[in-house]
């Protein structure tokens, strides 16, 4: 037995051709397609009424301007009386006839009357201004309705045969657009030696145009449509050229040449996969990643080969000496629109309306041990943080998002939660501590010539007070300039206490003239006895050469006998 069922009506964001239908019980399904079909409303009953009701305001507005005009005429003629009796009461008075309590009679009943039209007049107009506003509204309903009497309903039309009697179950799966869902995070500290409880929460915001209703919802950052696997590699080829000739690269995977920057070099490759364009300004790693998730292979993997051919042409063409020192991060960052294909089964059943307002659900929850710390960067602002490492010991990837921070019941401000894996630890803040305080200032500077070189020396004072009970550990940024060329040279002279012996730190920020110092800093450490960092470096350059830009920005405090703060950038 043969026959089509339809699945009416889909949602209006419905993806055309994501329809999967399956059968159990003998059902064997031979065909799902997609449907659109125009729908007409029979909107007469509901247009006459409308109609109606229009006709009923405009004669309620013919109603209060004839009301109005009988107030105006009204006041008008309280007008005419007045002028009368103001007349008549100037011949009674020089006739020596004048009754005052006639005139204080005649006077309060006409400032009375006026008063009361007026009022009666200014509430007449503001109803009548209500009444046109009620009928314009009423003029764009019906256009509407009758607008809107013929629309789209989509359905999915199933053909399948069944060779037994006994009913079976017919399953229809379908993509939608219009739902998508951002991660949010709560994270609420205590005592020093208090867990931090991590709460993961999710904002659903779904306007397919269907109610999920009692739903079992699963939250995924997969894409359908996104690759398995990743594309192939494809060779890297080189040629060179004379010293000064325009070099060219193409790289295999793409059509067309591209000009790089720099001597001596050009790069041509095969024509595999040519005839990929990206328009100017454009970003090869992106357009991969959208041509992929599009279902376009060929297009993604070789846009996907141009981008790290870019990439190598840059190494390639980097000169003696300046190659990026390694910097030691532990992960590189996600790529454009990329991250882990995470998914999370909520438990429980939902209720998710479709709607324009996000729905907030919980994800998970754990708690973690902190390791509570410190921070100061006095160049770049006074106030001194409340840091805490913190582990992932949850089951789930936490992905990048925004996190709400609390200490108690307490609101201390919000941070950007990174993407940490499961079992990774990770650094929160919780705000500004009040009972700590740092200063920085400029104490010395001095100027000589040894040689052909000018060598400017600077000194430097941090001071750390710490008004607690308890003593901090602390954690202490500065940095020096960070030279460009080999034409000036920057050394760190001498440091009291030691620079931080941290391995990390070592590797990744220390060759970037970023100095930290790890403090354990004692209660009660203020007035003589507050902590000190005392740290000099030196500038050497040639003689008739000058300091031509801070890239980031110069002192925050006025040097002694010096000038005020510079900004960034500022030659």
């Amino acid at each position: 037995m043969r026959s089509p069922w339809v699945v009416t009506p889909l949602p209006p964001e419905t993806v055309e051709g994501s329809l999967y239908a399956e059968g159990g019980d003998g059902l064997r399904v031979l065909s799902t397609r997609f449907r659109a079909r125009a729908v007409k409303d029979d909107a007469r009953a509901a247009v006459r009424a409308g109609e109606d009701e229009v006709r009923g305001l405009e004669a309620e507005a013919e109603r209060i301007k004839k009301a109005a005009q009988v107030l105006q005429q009204n006041l008008d003629f309280l007008q005419k009386l007045e002028n009368f009796t103001g007349a008549t009461m100037q011949g009674v008075a020089e006739k020596g006839m004048l009754n005052g309590e006639t005139t204080i009679r005649l006077t309060t009943f006409v400032m009375e009357a006026r008063a009361e039209k007026s009022a009666a007049l200014v509430e007449k107009e503001r109803a009548l201004k209500e009444n046109a506003e009620a009928i314009e509204l009423k003029k764009r309903q019906l256009a509407e309705l009758a607008a809107g009497s013929s629309r789209t309903e989509f359905d999915a039309v199933i053909v399948a045969e069944k060779a037994e009697a006994p009913a079976a179950t017919l399953r229809l799966s379908y993509l939608v657009g219009a739902a998508t869902w951002q991660p949010r995070y709560r994270l609420r500290a205590g005592g020093d030696k208090d867990p931090v409880r991590l709460e993961y929460l999710a904002a659903i915001e779904q306007r397919s145009g269907e109610d999920w209703r009692d739903a079992r919802v699963t939250l995924s950052t997969a894409q359908p449509s996104l690759n398995a696997t990743l594309p192939d590699l494809v060779p890297l080829d080189i040629a060179v050229v004379e010293e000064g000739a325009a070099p060219r690269f193409t790289g295999r995977g793409m059509g067309g040449g591209m000009g790089m920057m720099g001597g001596g070099m050009g790069m041509i490759g095969g024509g595999v996969g040519g005839g990929i364009a990206v328009g100017p300004g454009a970003d090869p790693a992106r357009e991969a990643l959208r041509k992929l998730a599009g279902g376009d292979a060929k297009a993604g993997a070789a846009l996907l080969n141009r981008a790290a051919a870019l990439h190598q042409a840059e190494e390639l063409q980097v000169r003696e000496g300046e190659a990026e020192p390694e910097k030691g991060r532990d992960k590189a960052a996600p790529p454009p629109g990329g991250g882990p294909g995470a998914t999370y089964h909520l438990v429980g059943r939902l209720t998710v309306p479709s709607r324009k307002d996000p729905q907030l659900v919980e994800v998970a929850r754990f708690e973690t041990a902190p390791e509570f710390f410190a921070k100061a960067v006095p160049v770049l602002s006074p106030r001194v943080y409340r840091l805490a490492r913190l582990t992932n010991n949850g089951d789930s990837v936490l992905l990048p998002g925004e996190a709400t921070m609390y200490v108690g019941p307490d609101f201390v401000g919000r941070m950007a939660l990174p993407q940490v894996a499961v079992g990774e630890p990770f650094t929160v803040g919780f705000g500004v501590d009040p009972q700590l305080q740092v200063g920085r200032r400029l104490v010395a500077k001095s100027q000589a010539v040894q040689g052909g070189n000018q060598v400017q020396s600077f000194e430097f004072r941090i001071v750390v007070r710490n008004f607690k009970s308890t003593p901090v550990a602390l954690q202490v940024w500065d940095r020096l300039p960070h030279p460009k060329s080999t034409d000036v040279a920057v050394n760190l002279a001498s440091t009291s206490p030691d620079l931080s012996p941290d391995a990390l730190y070592r590797r990744a920020q220390r060759p970037d003239n970023l100095l930290r110092w790890d403090l354990d800093v004692p209660p009660g450490t203020t007035g003589e006895k507050a902590l000190t960092i005392h740290y000099q470096f030196q500038l050497e350059f040639a003689r008739e050469m000058a300091v031509d830009y801070l890239a980031t920005g110069g002192l925050m405090e006025a040097p002694i006998g010096g000038m005020s703060g510079m900004g960034g950038g500022m030659r």
